[in-house]
């Protein structure tokens, strides 16, 4: 297969070497080059079959390679699949980054994904996940950490054209902007997204035009000259470092590849191709310095064999490492951080004692007293800040932990969640409250995507709470109502509390502040200011993946949580003559099956519970698990109740008809009786 670098007979690229020494232009000519000769390289392994995809990032070296040598070792950088240059640059070892890219264990997603799906902080580089766009906002995550903490480090992540339509751009740059984030938002400016060329992705004239509407600078360069893009991105990470304001690098470049190899590019024009062929980054650079006596011809081929054998001795490092075997137990235990099994383990839970609180007000507490205990915990979310939030459990906050701590936010569920993932890279914790939890569709790639994959991908787990006013019973209709609980109790890495007295919702909170892994902590609205409980004054927490007995029974035992505890113990009292248990179930994942099947083993019967619609809900599963494992202690059938299969309806008599209580009390006579 011929080399893809072009040999020019004539320059096309205008250098300016002003300020740079002649040791600089030749290490940024080995750093532009290396990329490209693995590139070769890798395009001559997948025609031989021995690797078994690519995305190639050639024609755009120049981009990645002065980019990141303009920065400073401790600033992150968040590259997409094409810019092989950042990690080359950094100093990757390339045997770990080919092991990483043919889905071997020494690599280092241990071959749970691909190619640059993968964070790497000691080299202060966090992949990219494959929906473009999400790391947008992490990259503000890490710049608002550099401001709190005050290191003077700043952020780069890259966007392509078409990754600039989705709306994680907007809102990552949104939130820079208002935030003071000292974020380079670099986009490559390739003319398509895959083969969509640039005239179906945006109608502005070119992404310079966006900055002003984020009220930030927009610079645009030839992104194919190393040097013009090194020396602008130094120049504005300079600045940034005093600043502490975003910028938007507009980096005009081009794929000479398909988007991956198999798509080729018979979509784009032969004329396009050749025109942009004759500005290939590698090329005209090493022409360049050739005409300018710092290269010579045997100095270009003694530096491509040292190169060579660099890549060619990874390579034989990465062919001879053994494949995986899969070992069921490593995969199961790197899906949640090990902080997991010191949040289950048991302990001793204060006396609750005789002061009473309400519900709201156990949140409160526990959020005040979490942040007391952790100055490096950051609160954010929709008017939290001096309004105290909607439902004022954020009230005074400001006041005594300032609003560098408070933040309130721009209407960015995605970029706010992105962001807390971001602060957790550098040691920070975040809460983010969702308004209404209904609105948690806004952020919900990076919940379970980002969130909850990351730690079985490259062992960080992201320490963000994420809190959720969830619940029903208020007439308040089909967007604010909603119990959606089960659209993460489907995701393996996330933890799902859900509190149904002030006592727990205080315990429960803390212990998800303090745990170090992504938590979604559901509390029912209309619990709010309706119900009391005593509640210990002093810092506590409770153990995660534990239930617990409301009351105990013989007779049937009904596995419930949340609003559903309420119900149960009103329905219970209709039935005087029965003995039925009551189990919360306090954390929905990991659930405690061990006490459920110790009650049902007891009682001989089940009835499921739940606020949520009966399709699809968590007690289908806590049923089904009884159903299959405890069959010889069952006298009767496994029955869920839940709410009906419809949207949450608004008027009251129809949302009254919707939930649980309608059907609860007849589901318990039939039960009680089979």
């Amino acid at each position: 297969m011929a080399s893809p670098t072009p040999v020019l007979s004539q320059r096309q690229l205008r250098y300016d070497r002003k300020g740079l020494t002649d040791a600089e232009l030749l290490h940024l000519y080995k750093a532009i080059l290396l990329p490209r000769m693995i590139e070769e390289k890798m395009l001559i392994l997948l025609r031989q079959n021995r690797i078994s995809k690519w995305f190639s990032g050639i024609g755009q070296e120049g981009v990645a390679v002065g980019t990141t040598e303009a920065l400073a070792a401790t600033d992150y950088i968040f590259p997409l699949h094409r810019n092989l240059g950042v990690f080359t640059s950094r100093g990757m070892e390339l045997s770990q980054l080919f092991c990483q890219w043919q889905g071997k264990a020494a690599g280092f997603t241990k071959g749970r994904d691909r190619s640059f799906h993968f964070g790497a902080p000691d080299y202060h580089i966090i992949g990219m996940i494959s929906h473009l766009g999400a790391m947008l906002g992490v990259a503000g995550g890490t710049a608002l950490a550099a401001n709190l903490s005050g290191t003077g480090a700043i952020a780069l992540a890259y966007s392509g054209d078409g990754g600039a339509s989705e709306g994680d751009f907007h809102e990552a740059l949104n939130v820079a902007a208002v935030w003071e984030l000292p974020v380079i938002f670099v986009v490559e400016n390739n003319g398509y997204g895959l083969s969509t060329p640039s005239s179906e992705q945006f109608r502005c004239k070119q992404f310079t035009d966006k900055a002003a509407g984020y009220g930030m600078k927009g610079v645009q360069v030839d992104g194919n000259n190393v040097l013009e893009v090194y020396r602008t991105t130094k120049k504005l990470a300079e600045q940034m470092r005093k600043e502490r304001k975003p910028v938007l690098l507009e980096c005009m470049t081009f794929r000479m590849r398909g988007h991956e190899e198999a798509s080729g590019t018979k979509y784009v024009p032969q004329a396009l191709m050749d025109e942009w062929a004759q500005k290939d980054p590698v090329a005209n650079y090493e022409l360049y310095l050739l005409e300018s006596g710092l290269l010579t011809e045997a100095a270009v081929k003694s530096t491509r064999k040292a190169l060579k054998k660099q890549i060619d001795d990874a390579l034989e490092v990465m062919f001879d490492t053994p494949d995986i075997v899969p070992d069921l137990a490593a995969e199961l235990a790197d899906v949640y951080p090990p902080a997991l099994a010191a949040a289950k383990a048991p302990r001793q839970e204060p006396a609750a004692g005789d002061r009473e609180l309400r519900f709201v007000d156990a949140i409160s507490e526990g959020l005040r007293q979490g942040m007391a205990q952790n100055d490096k915990l950051v609160l954010m979310g929709q008017d939290i800040a001096d309004y105290g939030g909607v439902f004022k459990i954020t009230d005074g906050f400001v006041q005594e932990f300032g609003k560098h701590r408070v933040r309130n936010t721009p209407l960015c569920e995605s970029a706010i969640i992105a962001c807390g993932f971001g602060l957790s890279l550098e040691g920070y914790a975040s809460m983010v409250e969702m308004q209404f939890a209904d609105f948690v569709s806004c952020g919900f790639n990076q919940i379970v995507n980002n969130l909850a994959k990351n730690h079985y991908r490259w062992a960080h787990a992201p320490n963000v709470t994420v809190r959720m006013p969830t619940g029903a019973g208020m007439a308040a209709g089909p967007f604010h109502s909603q119990s959606n609980e089960a659209w993460f109790f489907h995701t393996p890495g996330l933890v799902v509390l859900y509190p149904a007295s002030p006592y727990d919702a205080k315990g429960l909170l803390t212990a998800a502040l303090e745990y170090a892994g992504p938590v979604m902590y559901f509390e029912h609205k209309k619990l709010y200011r309706s119900l009391q409980g005593a509640v210990p004054a002093q810092y506590y927490t409770l153990p995660i993946g534990k239930g617990r007995v409301v009351q105990a029974g013989t007779d049937l035992s009904i596995i419930t949580y949340g609003m559903g505890v309420l119900w149960a113990k009103e329905a219970a009292t209709r039935f005087p003559h029965a003995s039925i248990e009551i189990i919360d179930l306090r954390t929905l994942l990991p659930w405690d099956r061990e006490l459920v099947c110790e009650s049902v083993k007891k009682t001989g019967k089940c009835l499921v519970l739940h606020e949520d619609t009966l399709t699809g809900g968590i007690g289908a599963e806590v049923a089904s698990v009884v159903a299959e494992e405890l069959f010889p202690w069952l006298d009767g059938p496994v029955v869920r109740v839940g709410s009906l299969d419809t949207p949450v309806p608004f008027n009251a008599k129809l949302e009254e008809q919707f939930l649980p209580p309608a059907r609860l009390q007849e589901r318990l006579d039939f039960l009680l009786g089979f």
